[in-house]
């Protein structure tokens, strides 16, 4: 009697077990693509480019991510630093070389280091009135010889090799070191180039004639071939749900960076009300860089 209660509860609860057993094997839980569970991501990269980690790491995240079918990359910068700037291209190109979607949709302003990172992009959107171009490279660094001399302070600095100072916002620059600043220049805008029309699939040559640091409205760009559509944000979304063939329902992630209440206040008055304020305070070094007015 006991044996056959057995047998007819396993008859009973062995469908159900293996419910379960196929249902914890499904596409989202095993990391398997499947139509159901694949979304779009945003990444966002907003302000001055003084460090890539952040962004690197999301891209990363979302390109090795089976269940992402997609990436926008929304881009609302005046550029920043050179290295972490080349950072993110690398990342943003390896989407190419995964054959996974990334879109860039530009906002109100992607220039120099803004357009670097969207150059390598799948397709980029602009809207007619972004800012963007403005591929050349910036070097600057203060110099308060005559204000520690009004308020009577001398540096003294000891060196080892003639140009180990040089830029020293205490004194001026030789000629010498000038032309050893002017050749860092060009060499990193000959590097700011070639990525430009690796990425573009344009001719060196092309691009070398307005890469003067001139800066183009988006439906200048289009003109130029430096974009690929006019379009905002929801355009780029589209675009996206169709290449990959997800339904307009499809559900989009993005991750929010952690901040402190000060550090975001600070962010959003500095974003709202001086756009540039953070170009001000930057150490001295090469940028690919829009900055009016520096």
């Amino acid at each position: 009697m006991r044996f056959q209660k057995i047998i007819i509860a396993l008859i009973i609860f062995l469908p159900v077990l293996i419910g379960i057993f196929f249902a914890s094997s499904s596409p989202e839980r095993s990391g398997l693509p499947g139509t159901h569970f694949r979304k779009l991501a945003v990444v966002k990269v907003n302000g001055l480019i003084a460090e890539s980690n952040h962004t690197v790491a999301q891209l990363k995240s979302y390109r090795q991510d089976r269940n992402i079918a997609g990436v926008l990359l929304r881009i609302e910068s005046q550029g920043g630093g050179v290295a972490p700037s080349q950072e993110i291209y690398n990342e943003v190109n390896l989407y190419r070389e995964q054959s996974k979607p990334l879109v860039v949709s530009m906002g109100n302003l992607a220039a120099s280091g803004g357009y670097y990172i969207a150059a390598p992009a799948q397709r980029i959107f602009a809207l007619p009135g972004t800012v963007t171009g403005s591929i050349g490279v910036t070097f600057s660094s203060p110099l308060v010889r005559e204000l520690t001399e009004k308020i009577g302070i001398e540096f003294r600095t000891f060196k080892a090799g003639s140009y180990k100072d040089i830029a020293s916002p205490h004194r001026e620059m030789t000629d010498q070191e000038r032309d050893i600043i002017n050749d860092l220049l060009k060499d990193t805008h000959e590097q700011f180039i070639d990525d430009i029309a690796n990425a573009r699939g344009l001719d060196r040559k092309k691009v070398e004639q307005f890469s003067d640091g001139r800066i183009f409205t988006g439906r200048q760009a289009l003109q130029y071939g430096l974009i690929d559509y006019l379009g905002g944000f929801e355009d780029a979304i589209d675009y996206l749900l169709t290449s990959t063939g997800l339904p307009q329902n499809a559900r989009i992630v993005e991750q929010d960076k952690s901040r402190s209440f000060f550090s975001s206040l600070l962010s959003d008055i500095t974003k709202d009300l001086f756009p540039y304020l953070s170009s001000l305070f930057k150490p001295a070094g090469v940028y690919y860089l829009f900055s009016p007015g520096m």
